[in-house]
């Protein structure tokens, strides 16, 4: 069977979504704005409600969408969110606004790695999301990992690249590039001695990280 025969069969279990979000994703579509593709979200938020973190850092908010599926599906968690593009930071805002979520998540807009001072005055977070500039994985984790709690979980997006992390021959430079810097951050992020990490073939690629000895 083919993995677009697949993709058919598994949109048929598709989880019904207001008319908000119907919107945001056609947006998105339109107007090409990476948002989180649908599975991929879907287990990411199947754990955390499994979680059920008091706190949840996204860097990369985009239009708000996942951050919004975040709150819907967690109501009792606050989300901070960060987005570097002045135009997609105000986008959110409306967006979150227009969705009555306002009081539930909070969004900064900045460069992540200048304005860790001023989010960690939101901490300690029990769980992190990065999805945005992919050569700056490592970065991300480095600067945030000390506001995560002791019981936090940890989300990488796109972390296969289109499959691209394991292709020898890529022509464009910049593809190549790219690829070889989430090939670095996934090995790296392998081989952390206080995180055990798991990297799910769903979607573009999720990885899905934990603190060794959790629940100890």
């Amino acid at each position: 069977m083919s993995n677009k025969k697949i993709e058919e069969y598994l949109a048929n279990f598709s989880t019904n979504k207001d008319e908000k979000l119907v919107q945001l994703e056609a947006y998105a579509k339109e107007q090409k704005v990476p948002i989180m593709e649908e599975r991929a979200l879907s287990v990411m938020l199947h754990i955390l409600k499994l979680h059920q973190p008091n706190k949840i850092l996204e860097i990369g908010a985009a239009i708000g969408y996942s951050a919004i599926r975040m709150a819907k599906a967690l109501p009792n968690t606050k989300i901070v969110t960060i987005e570097i593009d002045p135009h997609r930071f105000e986008l959110a805002e409306q967006n979150i606004r227009a969705c009555g979520l306002e009081n539930q998540i909070t969004i900064y807009h900045g460069d992540a790695l200048e304005i860790v001072q001023e989010v960690k005055l939101d901490g300690p977070f029990d769980a992190l999301f990065i999805d945005a500039s992919k050569g700056q994985y490592k970065r991300f984790f480095q600067a945030y990992e000390p506001l995560l709690s002791k019981r936090a979980v940890v989300f990488s997006d796109n972390v296969l690249f289109k499959g691209l992390v394991a292709e020898e021959m890529i022509e464009s430079k910049r593809l190549k590039s790219l690829a070889k810097k989430i090939k670095e951050y996934n090995e790296w992020l392998m081989n952390q001695s206080e995180w055990d990490t798991v990297i799910i073939p769903i979607g573009d690629g999720l990885a899905f990280s934990i603190k060794r000895g959790e629940g100890e």
